[in-house]
């Protein structure tokens, strides 16, 4: 079937089988997956911006980095062989245009542009996404299938910490989402406000040519130092094929993320008495507890990756140090702190955090229907009750993204090859009964905590459930039956909407 997207009004509107919108880590992944599970299927994928990449296309600030090792960051296909575990954003740019041009994706890549809304026709069996093109224009796409690869969180607003007297300030104030690429930090003192991933990469990079790097935070965060390279997947390559070394490395890293995780949650002295040792001994004299002490245990927010040590190293040097406060306002020239304490600064960088949003901010509806993702449960942790032909990637917050990623393209495969093998064209994830109710995340992260009536619902167990198991969600996507008497099948006939009763739904079986 060819793919074609045209101008609105146009006469002739071609359709896909699959429609993939991002083309990010997500949606490189699920293209990759459909060449090679299921051939003969046509796809597309849309993106917004004019290169893929996805959150390393947006984000150019200084130092911009994986927060996660390269062997489960990348994909259970294409091995990662580069020297460093622990890779900088335009290494892994380059990766997945590598990954472009050995699968052949460039041609079923529009760039330019960004899905504003996705209809879904269940008498046409069928969606009907528009887009707004970069000249202003709209167009649409037919597509049977829609993968949603757009990533978790806002690319146009990021969070707004409400900064008192923000307004005043005399000099740069810059938000990490939005790097201007002119900025001159050679010489200026810099204050970051805010203790996450973001922050903790920019620090040591910034203080190469600053005079002086300030991280201000409200509350301690856990950090992890950890060697950039990785000696074991470094040692493999030398006697093992990379495919086979690039394995291995990988399911030892799982392993690893997962004992650790288990381990936080369990036994969170333990972890933090690990994690404690090599910042006492790169900081010195600059280490103060109550600077690097956490009013919550390892793991209940995402721990921060230090590789190398780099962020202790600065500060031992005396180039960037950490200061534990309170904003009372911003000045003219830097920032007064409730203590009294005032930090001078010419630049003031904003690391306040992201903001959540569901698929991509797409607005979606079904038959008619505007979908409000909060009257939805997650199935299988990739589609959601009532919503057919639907799947979307939201990565594990306690392991690399593209664990999940692969695993539910994967699924999505298993799914498209079970519909061709059984004649059918819809596939429904039916909720026919109440269901208990669990937190969606259980994580404190303020970023979590500002979206979570946002977002959609979560069960106490399978199918009905969003994980943060990659271990337990892999044979459940990749091996359980696809057909499991909750995913509903329906053949091209059948004109059944959502929401239809469970004896209608028999019945149309």
């Amino acid at each position: 079937m060819a793919t074609q997207i045209v101008n609105e009004n146009s006469a002739a509107v071609e359709s896909v089988d699959v429609l993939i919108v991002g083309a990010g880590i997500s949606g490189i992944g699920m293209a990759v997956h459909l060449r090679n599970k299921c051939p003969g299927k046509s796809f597309a994928i849309v993106e917004r911006r004019d290169d893929i990449g996805g959150t390393w296309n947006l984000f150019q600030y200084p130092g911009i980095r994986s927060d996660s090792d390269m062997h489960t960051l990348g994909f259970s296909f294409e091995p990662w062989t580069e020297q460093k575990s622990i890779a900088d954003g335009p290494s892994i740019i380059k990766y997945l245009h590598r990954i472009k041009a050995k699968h052949d994706l460039e041609k079923h890549i529009h760039f330019g542009h960004k899905v504003l809304s996705a209809s879904w026709s269940s008498e046409d069996a069928r969606w009907t996404v528009t887009a707004e093109k970069s000249d202003g224009s709209h167009a649409t796409l037919y597509a049977n299938f829609v993968y949603m690869g757009a990533g978790y969180y806002d690319y146009d607003n990021p969070y707004d910490a409400q900064i008192e007297g923000l307004q005043n300030f005399k000099g740069d104030v810059v938000h990490p989402q939005f790097w201007p690429k002119d900025l001159d930090y050679t010489g200026k003192k810099v204050v970051i406000i805010g203790s996450g991933a973001t922050a903790v990469t920019m620090v040591p990079v910034l203080a190469e040519k600053a005079s002086h790097v300030t991280m201000l935070q409200r509350t301690p965060t856990w950090y992890a130092s950890a060697p950039s390279k990785d000696w074991f997947a470094n040692s493999l390559r030398k006697i093992l094929p990379n495919k086979w070394a690039y394995k291995l490395t990988r399911w030892k890293n799982v392993k690893m993320q997962d004992l650790t995780f288990r381990t936080a949650r369990d036994n969170p002295q333990k972890v933090i008495d690990k994690l404690e040792k090599p910042m006492k001994e790169l900081l010195g004299d600059k280490y103060v507890k109550e600077d690097y002490t956490p009013p919550y245990g390892p793991w209940e927010q995402r721990l921060c990756l230090v590789p190398d040590g780099d962020m202790f190293k600065a500060i031992a040097a005396g180039t960037a140090d950490l200061k534990t406060g309170h904003i009372d306002t911003v000045t003219e020239s830097g920032i007064k702190l409730k203590s009294g304490e005032t930090l001078d600064a010419d630049i003031i960088v904003t690391a306040t955090g992201l903001k959540l949003a569901v698929a991509g901010k797409v607005a979606f509806e079904v038959d008619g229907k505007p979908v409000h993702w909060p009257d939805h449960y997650y199935y299988k942790g990739c589609m959601f009750s009532d919503i057919p032909n639907l799947a979307v990637v939201f990565g594990y917050l306690n392991a690399s993204w593209t664990l999940k990623a692969d695993i539910v393209s994967e699924f999505t495969c298993r799914l498209l090859n079970h519909m061709d093998a059984t004649s059918t064209r819809i596939a429904n994830p039916v909720l026919d009964k109440e269901l208990e109710q669990e937190q969606l995340f259980d994580f404190s992260s303020g970023y979590i905590q500002r979206s979570i009536s946002e977002l959609p619902r979560n069960s106490t167990a399978m199918p009905w459930k969003l994980n943060q198991n990659y271990l337990f969600d892999k044979p459940v996507l990749l091996e359980d039956p696809v057909d499991d008497g909750v995913l509903r099948f329906y053949g091209p006939n059948s004109q059944q909407g959502v929401g239809d009763s469970e004896q209608e739904l028999e019945a149309a079986e």
